[in-house]
């Protein structure tokens, strides 16, 4: 996955996060190749993900397009679910933070099974800026993970939290030092190698105790959706203005 331009959960980046789950489970499995860590991490230097698609937002909303908003946050939900579920396979599932992860980005996260991030990463969920809130699995994991008070703080702040405040909270499990995260993920497989059969079945304990069905989360996108569509044109004047400051952090 190479994608073009600001680092955001494109149309092309979706069907190519469809296409390398489908290859992973069509090609990995108990009767197949063994296949026990799966990291995610960014080629962009410093971002690890923008999110959504802003400027496809736009344009769908200013077209009064619901149902095509509603069908690009249940495709964003669908592949975060899969990944979840650690696509049905024995393995754990990493994401490696070393840069900015905010909006979809940071929900998308909030999917793995571990999260290593390195100091100097950030964190935040902008969506309120703008009028809307993010639709695509912070409130269902959040409230889970830290209760409905400590998620409703990190959606309505407005504010960008540091890699140690996320491990401080428990949503990073590991820190890593600036330019070494994938030394990091390297040595968390070296020290998981052993434990890897109780650390499997223990995420997977875990997700039973507290489980988010796909319907939960596609009825979010769908009052997703329905808050979108009634942005004002000054709400979007923001999201453009926020779009381009990010486009200028990734060209940086």
């Amino acid at each position: 996955m190479r994608p073009r331009g600001r680092p955001s959960f494109t149309p092309p980046m979706l069907r190519d996060f469809d296409n390398w789950q489908r290859l992973i489970t069509s090609n990995f499995g108990s009767d197949q190749t063994e296949l026990r860590y799966l990291i995610l991490g960014s080629r962009s230097p410093g971002v690890f993900c923008f999110g959504g698609d802003l400027a496809l937002f736009q344009d769908l909303i200013r077209s009064g397009d619901r149902q095509a908003l509603a069908q690009y946050g249940f495709r964003c939900v669908e592949i975060l679910h899969r990944n979840m579920r650690s696509l049905d396979l024995p393995m754990l599932t990493i994401g490696l933070v070393e840069g900015a992860a905010l909006g979809g980005g940071f929900e998308a996260l909030l999917s793995f099974d571990f999260i290593i991030a390195e100091r100097g990463a950030t964190f935040g969920l902008p969506e309120t800026l703008f009028g809307l809130f993010p639709g695509m699995g912070a409130h269902a994991i959040l409230s889970r993970k830290l209760g409905t008070a400590m998620a409703d703080r990190l959606i309505l702040s407005n504010e960008t939290y540091t890699a140690e405040q996320m491990h401080d909270l428990g949503i990073v499990h590991y820190l890593a030092e600036p330019g070494e995260g994938a030394k990091a993920c390297r040595e968390f497989i070296k020290r998981s190698e052993r434990r890897h059969p109780g650390l499997v079945s223990a995420r997977k304990a875990m997700k039973y105790t507290r489980p988010i069905e796909l319907r939960e989360l596609k009825d979010i996108v769908e009052m997703w959706a329905d808050a979108a569509i009634q942005l004002t044109e000054q709400d979007l004047k923001v999201m453009s203005r926020l779009t381009r400051a990010q486009e200028r952090v990734a060209a940086a």
